[in-house]
């Protein structure tokens, strides 16, 4: 691990040092509930590389892109994964979007899809009846943007860069996004890198293919 951080961090550029780390996880098994911590469960600071779902990886691979050793790691991933690094079930970033509070990652839909992006104001964490999704969680009013599929032409793909974090659009109540990602581009192809629960491990899919009959993607993209 502290190799493969170290020889990472030699990587200049962001979106290629992404891709290399993210590349290191293809092959993982899919991993369901690696999480610890519920109302009623105190939370635990897990560190599981061996099994990850699509949230845990955008976790690991967002937290060693900007360490160098292993105890950096483990410091980093309190920042990302809860807000202000407290480990508490109710501090944990629950939806793709709180990652944009931080100034860790940008929301750079609005700016790719530009007059073909839409806007939204959904209250994250509350399902159509009224009941939360996530119990002890409070519902949130926030503004989501994103780029429906018809809108993803050619022109708006090629603003999307390696390394920037994809969500589909979830138009259900309560929800930001239904599945997360890494955008990776190869040569001509551009590619979905992501933790599949269909093919149970982290893969390579063409983008394309893969958000075809999808409502739309959001983009977060990693600041230097």
């Amino acid at each position: 691990m502290n190799r493969m951080l170290a020889a990472a961090a030699a990587i200049a550029g962001l979106p290629a040092r992404i891709d290399f780390i993210s590349g290191r996880f293809l092959g993982v098994p899919y991993g369901r509930s690696t999480l610890i911590g519920s109302p009623d469960v105190p939370e635990v600071l897990v560190v599981d590389l061996g099994a990850v779902d699509c949230f845990t990886y955008l976790d690991y691979v967002e937290s060693m892109r900007s360490s160098r050793t292993l105890s950096e790691f483990r410091r980093t991933l309190k920042q990302v994964r809860y807000k202000s690094g407290t480990v508490a079930y109710g501090a944990r970033n629950h939806f793709f979007t709180d990652w944009a509070a931080s100034d860790r990652v940008e929301d750079v839909t609005g700016r790719i899809g530009r007059e073909k992006a839409s806007v939204v104001i959904k209250t994250l964490n509350r399902s159509g009846d009224g009941a939360p999704i996530l119990p002890g969680i409070p519902a949130v009013e926030r503004k989501i943007v994103f780029i429906p599929e018809g809108g993803l032409d050619g022109r708006t793909l090629d603003m999307i860069g390696t390394g920037d974090y994809i969500g589909i659009y979830a138009p259900a109540e309560g929800l930001d996004v239904s599945h997360v990602g890494i955008f990776i581009r190869r040569d001509a192809r551009a590619l979905l890198r992501h933790a599949s629960s269909t093919a149970n491990q982290v893969v390579d899919e063409d983008f394309g293919t893969y958000i075809e009959g999808k409502p739309g993607i959001v983009v977060l993209r990693p600041r230097i």
